[in-house]
């Protein structure tokens, strides 16, 4: 990893470029999306149970919202720094473009470790940070949405102190909250089944049974268990499981359901009876089908790459494979399916959970569910395609080309980027 550039925001802002340079659009577009259009840094005072005061910084930046209004999740983590955010916020922009929903992107967190905070210091501090970032969000404006160590009881502290505020229910500000306030069903799950989508459709391109097929998940947060368990019901092989503390290996396979339980009893997926203990390094060098990575960025490194043996990457978190890591991957011949195609099950279903608070009316757990299998098999139809159409850029690029150019479209029909300036090199590349 020596030398190796992990800024993500440094990264996110290279994968917009090659889209821009590959589309043959004017530079104009990339000066554009390269920064967001708007960020807010908050110090957020919380009193804790002793009496005393900490101060903790916080951060919302949105990033575009040509398409429509900002979308993306809150973090509590101490490791959150605002080049995260603004990454997490730049991805959520071209995620959301790729599946096609009328979204743009934005992110927020806190430096905090919730593990350090009580029940009622944490809900003080949700409650403060809205406060803080309420002048630039709302339903019409930028939606937040559960993320890393956030959950529907924070959603619904958050959308009660913006309620509190504007001094009526607004549901609508906040997606991933619980059902009896106007949550969706199938949210819970959602990333991880638009996952399961999108490993059923590449399968099936590259000619592999899903049944038996051997599969290794790296986090076993919302995103790994819930996608581990639908896979392992669908009869896939689960041979390796992670979490921040090491990993579990069994050849024969794992039941995830189990795997869960040991987890609740014991705080860690290690020492699980019946499997072989791994490093978190060695779990992303397993031989198998599929590698999921589905926990934080920057997880699989130039260094790692080169010892990878899965068949085909499929990338459940935001930004787990590295700028140099990728051209290694390529080189081997190692397919790897973008975290803004295969994670987009979430905001796919937080765009469903704001449709239904808008409307009042809400949908059959099965109607959420077919409209996500729908929406996810459609836009892996269409990066799929642009990408065997190309054949000289990989998956990722091919993403970013389609979320690029419809961003692109939306800012040059608003007028945005003026039709002079644009004429000459902009759309030279039509895409399918």
């Amino acid at each position: 990893m020596t030398g190796e550039n992990l800024n993500v925001f440094e990264s996110a802002q290279a994968q917009v470029k090659m889209a821009v340079d590959k589309l043959g659009l004017n530079l104009t577009v990339y000066d554009f999306l390269k920064d967001p259009m708007r960020e807010m840094t908050v110090s957020v005072p919380l009193k804790m149970d002793d009496g005393s005061t900490r101060v903790f910084r916080g951060y919302r930046v949105q990033h575009n919202d040509a398409v429509g209004p900002a979308k993306g999740g809150i973090r509590f983590h101490h490791d959150v720094s605002l080049d995260e955010v603004r990454a997490l916020a730049m991805w959520m922009t071209f995620k959301c473009a790729v599946v096609g929903i009328p979204y743009g992107g934005a992110k927020g967190g806190v430096i905090c470790n919730p593990e350090d905070l009580s029940h009622t210091e944490l809900e003080r501090l949700s409650r403060a940070y809205i406060q803080a970032i309420s002048p630039i969000i709302g339903p019409e404006k930028d939606i937040p949405a559960p993320d890393v160590n956030t959950n529907a009881q924070i959603m619904s502290w958050m959308m009660d102190e913006f309620s509190h505020i504007k001094q009526y229910n607004a549901f609508g500000v906040i997606t991933g909250k619980p059902l009896i306030i106007g949550g969706s069903l199938g949210r819970t799950e959602a990333t991880a089944r638009g996952c399961v989508f999108v490993i059923e459709e590449i399968a099936k391109k590259r000619n592999i049974n899903l049944e038996g097929a051997k599969v290794v998940v790296q986090g076993f947060g919302n995103v790994g268990s819930f996608l581990a368990k639908i896979l392992y019901d669908k009869k896939a092989t689960i041979i390796g499981i992670s979490d921040v503390k090491g990993g579990i290996f069994n050849p024969k396979g794992l039941n995830p359901y189990k795997v869960s339980e040991h987890l609740a009893a014991t705080g860690s997926v290690i020492n699980y009876s019946g499997a072989k203990a791994v490093t978190n390094q060695e779990i992303l060098e397993l031989p198998c089908d599929f590698l999921v990575p589905a926990a934080l960025e920057n997880q699989i490194t130039a260094e790692i790459a080169n010892k990878v043996k899965a068949k085909i990457i499929v990338e459940a978190a935001n930004g787990p494979t590295t700028a140099e890591a990728d051209k290694i991957l390529e080189k081997r011949n190692i397919l790897v399916v973008p975290d803004i195609l295969a994670n987009a099950g979430g905001v796919t279903v937080s765009y469903f959970e704001w449709v239904q608070n808008n409307m009042g009316f809400y949908w059959s757990e099965n109607e959420v569910n077919s409209r996500l299998g729908q929406q996810m098999v459609q836009a892996f139809q269409r990066v799929y395609d642009l990408f065997q159409a190309r054949k000289d850029v990989s998956m990722r690029v091919t993403a970013y080309m389609l979320a690029v150019d419809r961003v692109a479209e939306a800012m040059k029909v608003r007028g945005w980027i003026g039709s002079k300036v644009e004429k000459d090199q902009a759309y030279t590349y039509k895409l399918a």
